[in-house]
């Protein structure tokens, strides 16, 4: 047999011998620069938030708010979800896709509602102020994650800004949402870190999606049984605050939000968070009329470097 031909039966041989299974990739989690930009476009739309469910409680209960915002989400997520026929995700992440339906879909637009009845969006704040920290510690538990200690002194460093700017501008009187808002601090940090790890494994509007569609049996329950007992009185604010926290908050803000996390890991994206407190006073300002603080730029500043340096540390 001649060299060639021998070259030639062993590429045959290779061609039709049996091929190893490949192993799926996962889902793209994009460079350190736009993890950030879209976890920084999260941010802005969930800084919405409380002024926009601020105007929805003027025309509807607090029951009908969360359960309908969510439902109309959900409707929204799920026509993407159909029109992008998408596989229904394996039985291994559903568990995880339950935390998030619990946490970020149900518990905290829930109980954070119910604060805003007696609560300020200002004093509201407070719990944006501590979920970054929250949800960077839930993510060294949940995932084993270790961020550097600069990391921790930039994050508390921060979180210290924002809980003092927020209890001083509040007067510092407790309310009696406080309660609720602990509570929404710690299913919300347990739901974005549970999210951002499934992120690593399929697109983020996909992680809110499913868990919108998982949690539609309560929230669909849910809205025909609030409607009748807190009968609405629509207003342009009321319904253009709901169809915010619908399309915005729910899902739009969670799909950049939950991609971001995917990048650049939760205990970062969590510290880029430490600015929601302040977006939501000048929204708070521009939309509610409330008077913005002469310590508010100074605040900003402040939190500002120490989202810096949490982005230049080892996440």
């Amino acid at each position: 047999m001649r060299p060639n031909d021998s070259a030639t039966t062993l590429d045959a041989i290779a061609v039709t011998a049996p091929q190893p299974p490949r192993t799926p990739r996962p889902a793209a989690a994009g460079t350190p620069r736009s993890g950030a930009l879209l976890a920084a476009l999260g941010v802005a739309a969930f800084s919405l938030t409380f002024p926009a469910t601020a105007w929805a409680l003027e025309g509807m209960g607090p029951w009908t708010v969360v359960m309908l915002r969510s439902v109309l989400a959900a409707a929204l997520a799920g026509g993407c979800l159909a029109a992008g026929r998408v596989p229904v995700p394996e039985r291994r992440h559903w568990a995880g896709i339950a935390v998030v339906a619990g946490g970020v879909v149900l518990g905290f637009p829930l109980l954070t509602t119910l604060a805003l009845r007696t609560s300020t969006t200002s004093h509201a704040a407070v719990v944006v102020g501590l979920l970054p920290l929250t949800t960077a510690a839930c993510s060294a538990v949940w995932t084993g994650a270790r961020p550097s200690r600069t990391f921790w002194i930039a994050s508390l460093a921060g979180a210290a800004v924002v809980v003092g700017f927020a209890v001083q501008q509040s007067g510092g009187a407790p309310s009696t949402g406080d309660l609720y808002l602990f509570a929404a601090l710690l299913v919300c940090a347990a739901g974005y870190t549970e999210g951002g790890r499934l992120a690593r494994h399929m697109p983020g509007w996909q992680v809110i999606g499913w868990a919108l569609v998982l949690a539609l049996p309560v929230t669909a329950v849910g809205t025909a049984v609030a409607l009748p007992a807190e009968p609405p009185h629509l207003t342009a604010h009321a319904v253009a605050g709901l169809l915010w926290l619908a399309a915005g908050s729910t899902f739009l803000g969670m799909v950049v939000w939950y991609r971001g996390m995917a990048a650049i890991g939760a205990p970062k994206a969590s510290q880029i968070q430490l600015a929601q407190p302040l977006l939501t006073l000048v929204w708070s300002v521009v939309l509610l009329g409330e008077r913005l603080p002469p310590a508010a730029p100074a605040a900003a500043l402040a939190v500002l470097a120490c989202i810096a340096v949490t982005q230049r540390t080892r996440g």
